[in-house]
């Protein structure tokens, strides 16, 4: 039996990889969470899993939670991440916590040589030499959740890496992928978070109607797979049927395929080098489908994956800096203090006024990436 400590449990991803060790309770066991402010949602999850460990995101929670359970250990705060991430008894971190404060509990569950099913794009995208060096120094395996890393992962199995040509992440194009750009002036939130394809937390929506997303994802692979930012490649693809494809340098091409249901690539983390059986709503059924519709990426109108290309082949401390603008512009965005298109506008105007450090330490990433934050927040 698998032990598994999860980072981000109340979170959509969190919520899928519970339901996925729900269907196997003979192979895996949560014996460690962390919980953000859905306090109510986080009981649930401590009555049915019975998890040893428990961080919340407050201390409030976390002496809501202690008076109720007095057998489960509790923690809280940054500390409480990091607790969780490296518990002593689990044998796989998946880390589905949203935004930077991911990265700093997943080098600690590396240097515990902690399997790292990884969910959270923002640990490679703001560090990813470190985290890279940290995993080959410690023998640890980072296993990709986003389902366009782990098709490309399931592709390369039996693959040697040298014959790749280029790998081809597929895009949905999110909300807005039919609108020009004159016709996103006036869209509003509501219209942002009505994702036409996956069912995900409201920042990774919005991030996949700017397509910034799918830069973080551009960035995530070239660190997962050692692979040059010229020889990865966005496709749009709005069924999102085919999650990504690799092209070999001897013309084939391989892609994995599947329903989008984000349950399929967190079980193959969490069971690799196997595979379990899945309860799912729908198998995929070509026949039924009939079409899949594909169309080249522009990058005039989706600037935001133009600025994630652009940041990772400079690297440095850019990509930090456009992480962090970009989570401080998307919660303005959700708050409605800025329009859609203000988004990509901050992010540009944060990455146009840093200069650029070469392989920044950890400190100097967190440092840059607080004073993001401080600017972004100062032109809401």
């Amino acid at each position: 039996m698998k032990l598994i400590s999860l980072l981000g449990a109340t979170g959509s991803i969190g919520q899928q990889t519970l339901d996925v060790i729900s269907q196997h309770p003979e192979n895996f066991k949560l014996v460690a969470m962390s919980v953000g402010k859905n306090i109510d949602l986080a009981r649930k999850m401590i009555i049915d899993h019975k998890p040893e460990l428990v961080a919340t995101g407050e201390k409030s929670g976390y002496e809501t939670l202690k008076a109720e359970f007095p057998y489960t250990r509790f923690t809280y705060g940054e500390e409480g991440l990091t607790e969780v991430a490296t518990y002593e008894k689990a044998h796989i971190l998946v880390n589905a916590v949203l935004g930077s404060v991911g990265l700093y509990p997943t080098l600690q569950a590396i240097e515990a040589k902690k399997t790292i099913a990884i969910a959270n794009k923002e640990t490679l995208v703001t560090a990813g030499h470190i985290v890279m060096e940290a995993a080959e120094r410690n023998g640890v395996s980072l296993l990709p959740v986003d389902s366009e890393h782990s098709a490309i992962f399931q592709a390369l199995q039996g693959e040697k890496s040298k014959n790749i040509e280029r790998l081809i992440l597929t895009a949905s194009g999110g909300s807005f992928r039919d609108k020009s750009r004159s016709e996103l002036k006036g869209v509003t939130v509501k219209e942002a978070l009505n994702h036409p394809n996956w069912s995900m937390g409201a920042k990774i929506t919005i991030d996949s109607a700017t397509m910034m997303n799918k830069g973080l994802e551009v960035i995530e692979a070239h660190w997962l797979f050692s692979m040059p930012y010229d020889k990865i490649s966005v496709l749009l693809h709005k069924e999102s049927i085919i999650h990504s494809m690799i092209e070999f340098h001897d013309s084939s091409i391989m892609a994995q395929l599947g329903t989008p249901d984000m349950r399929v690539p967190i079980q193959y983390a969490l069971t690799y080098p196997d595979r379990l059986p899945l309860q799912t709503e729908k198998r995929l059924n070509l026949a039924e489908i009939g079409r899949l519709h594909f169309k080249e990426m522009d990058f005039e109108r989706f600037r935001c994956l133009a600025f994630a290309y652009e940041a990772g082949k400079k690297g440095g401390t850019l990509p930090s800096v456009l992480n962090a603008a970009n989570e401080v512009a998307v919660a303005g965005f959700l708050d409605g203090k800025i329009k859609f298109l203000e988004i990509e506008e901050l992010i540009e105007k944060a990455l146009q006024s840093h200069d650029n450090i070469s392989n920044p330490s950890l400190s100097t990433i967190q440092e840059v990436d607080k004073e993001t934050r401080e600017l972004v927040g100062s032109l809401l």
